[in-house]
């Protein structure tokens, strides 16, 4: 089946080959995804479950044991590999473009999100009717600059997109198979997947889970890597700082106003103007005030042209589909 005939066959409510998919993107994940698989192959969810692995451009020896994994997956796991790192986002989107389930989860592979909880989030989807639903923690056991970064990133979400107040955008989500179908639309070469289903539906929920402790090495997020996630949040799926931009050459357009009067009326009443201090400090703050909105608007314009001269989303290298034989 093509990929046009399987987003048409979701679009029409047919029966879906499992009731559960879960799209793992891998990245530096050769020791734990082995220990993810496995306990994922213990589950029994409703209507039976499915794996994807995309290898998203792995420096580490991912692809090799990702290839083993299914190779001898006792259950149906299929396994991607990007031909070079394309970033989390871009690869969950090649994941739910070769998932077939009615429900699809997405989770990392560190192990932080314990596969028994899968069942949990996927339940509380299926049963209540909802479109998508995300995790939230007690406790988020990541390093402290990482929290205040994904604080940080949902304050920015909350001011951009519309969504639920205090809504927390999480990775380790559930999405129904409509969500998906309109997600995977999307092709540009920077996606959000959270922005995107705001855009599409308002039957969200949020249930509390468990995060631990990464079992094997450190985080792949560095804070450049957030800083690419802010800007995709806020340049796709929002013109506010473009809006905030106009506000502040308005700002610095009456600041230069008042500047040039109060000038006037010093030379009126003959009292020596302001000197070289004052001038310099007036022209370096609407200096930097255009340069910021040159900035704002450059990010723009470089997105739109990296999108119009075909900049790809994802380029797959290999695809290993699931075995028959699997359960």
């Amino acid at each position: 089946m093509s990929e046009t005939d399987f987003m048409t066959t979701l679009s029409a409510g047919a029966t879906h080959p499992v009731g559960l998919s879960i799209v793992v993107p891998v990245y530096n994940g050769a020791t734990t995804v082995g220990t993810l698989v496995a306990e994922l192959s213990k589950l029994s969810p409703e209507g039976g479950l499915e794996v994807v692995l995309v290898n998203d451009g792995s420096p580490d020896n991912s692809g090799a044991v990702c290839r083993e994994l299914a190779r001898i997956a006792t259950i149906p796991l299929t396994f991607i590999e990007h031909a070079r790192n394309f970033g989390e986002h871009n690869a969950v989107m090649t994941g739910l473009r070769h998932a077939r389930g009615a429900y699809v989860i997405t989770m990392d592979d560190d192990l932080q999100n314990p596969p028994e909880e899968v069942v949990k989030l996927y339940d509380h989807a299926r049963l209540g009717g909802f479109d998508v639903v995300y995790t939230r923690y007690a406790v988020k056991e990541h390093e402290g600059w990482r929290n205040l970064g994904s604080r940080f990133a949902n304050w920015v979400a909350d001011q951009l997109m519309d969504k639920p107040a205090g809504l927390y955008l999480s990775s380790f989500r559930c999405m129904s198979a409509l969500a998906v179908s309109e997600v995977v639309k999307y092709r540009g070469p920077y996606p959000y997947i959270d922005g995107l289903l705001m855009q599409i539906t308002q039957r969200l929920d949020s249930i509390e889970v468990k995060h631990f402790a990464r079992a094997e090495g450190r985080s792949n997020y560095t804070m450049r890597r957030l800083i690419r996630l802010w800007l995709n949040l806020a340049t796709n799926f929002s013109v506010l700082p473009l809006r905030m931009a106009i506000f502040a050459g308005v700002g610095m357009g009456t600041l230069g106003l008042i500047a040039a009067f109060w000038t006037i009326i010093e030379a009126m009443i003959g009292e020596t103007p302001s000197g070289w201090a004052s001038l310099m400090t007036v022209t370096l703050l609407i200096a930097g005030v255009q340069f910021l909105i040159l900035g704002v608007m450059g990010e723009y314009v470089g997105r739109a042209f990296m999108s119009a001269n075909g900049k790809p989303q994802g380029v797959v290298r290999e695809i290993i589909p699931a075995r028959d034989d699997a359960r």
